[in-house]
């Protein structure tokens, strides 16, 4: 009872056990796994994954959601790519491109967050039809898939610095910024007002401040996993980030968050990103015919999210 009553408290520890099972898996069926080299790769390719679930978390730790974070992605994708072809390809072209791309990714939360906590519109409606506005800004700067970074900014992505991976750097960054961020009152506000918004409202919080920055966050954090997907692909695209929702999404749920709001963690959220990583590799080195392996992983996925719905029950 004791055991059970820790998984109801702390979900992410079973996120933690299936990542080590998976972990284990892919070793035995890919020996390489292990190998600096494919762990950097794969770790390049679950990086922007990763990022969202982190902005995707804000947002569902405040009792809302939100479909747009694809859009967002490929919007900052987009318009930094713009910018930097527009600058040149000198280190200055490299950080104002990147900066426009943040701003962006930080409007389109703040525009997000608006409608839904100051308009009191409804989130999933709200962040689907802004979505689609997003991804036709994004054909509207750059209808076709095409225009390359300056070298120095995907060779600095796919490089090392100080001897560690790049990716992994981006990494730290980001656990740090969760833990810092779960350690000052705005996070205690914002599973409050996740939680009980009723409550929340009654002892005096800023609900509607509370939810536009946990929005502005995940465009923040949306705008971050596209410089990681620019740094990847070199280039822009405009239907870039597609999956990114409903994947980040999952993987905040498999991280033990509750989707109701008020419960959950950061930190299981990215190890629920790894989790949907590590699934996709074992289903392609299992060497499942392609036709089966979205079905298959779609069950796995399914299951692990009744699994952690069940354990966590109340």
């Amino acid at each position: 009872m004791t055991t059970l009553s820790t998984l109801r408290r702390q979900p992410w520890i079973i996120t933690i056990l299936v990542l080590i099972v998976l972990a284990v898996i892919n070793t035995i069926l890919q020996p390489s796994f292990v190998e600096p080299s494919v762990l950097q790769s794969n770790l390049t390719t679950f990086l922007p994954l990763i990022l969202v679930a982190i902005g995707q978390t804000f947002v569902i730790l405040g009792g809302d959601i939100d479909l747009s974070v694809g859009s967002i992605a490929a919007l900052v994708n987009v318009v930094t790519v713009s910018v930097m072809t527009t600058m040149g390809d000198g280190a200055s072209a490299v950080w104002i491109g990147m900066g426009a791309g943040v701003i962006v990714g930080i409007a389109c939360g703040i525009v997000n967050g608006f409608f839904i906590a100051v308009m009191r519109l409804q989130a999933i409606v709200t962040t689907f039809a802004t979505g689609i506005i997003f991804a036709g800004l994004a054909i509207w700067v750059l209808p076709q898939a095409g225009l390359s970074v300056p070298e120095a900014y995907w060779t600095t992505y796919a490089g090392t610095l100080l001897g560690v991976p790049f990716v992994l750097w981006v990494l730290v960054a980001a656990l740090l910024f969760a833990i810092a961020i779960s350690r000052i009152a705005f996070f205690t506000h914002l599973l409050a007002a996740g939680g009980n918004r009723v409550g929340a409202f009654q002892t005096g919080l800023r609900l509607e401040g509370i939810r536009v920055v946990a929005y502005a966050i995940s465009g923040l954090f949306s705008a971050l996993a596209a410089l990681c997907l620019t740094g990847e692909t070199a280039s822009g695209d405009p239907l870039l980030g597609a999956t990114l929702a409903l994947s980040s999404i999952s993987a905040v749920v498999l991280g033990g968050t509750a989707l109701a709001g008020g419960f959950g963690t950061l930190t299981g959220s990215i190890a629920g990103a790894l989790v949907l990583g590590l699934i996709g590799n074992v289903i392609f080195f299992a060497g499942l015919p392609f036709e089966y392996q979205t079905l298959v992983q779609g069950l796995i996925v399914l299951a692990a999210l009744a699994g952690g719905v069940v354990v966590t029950r109340r």
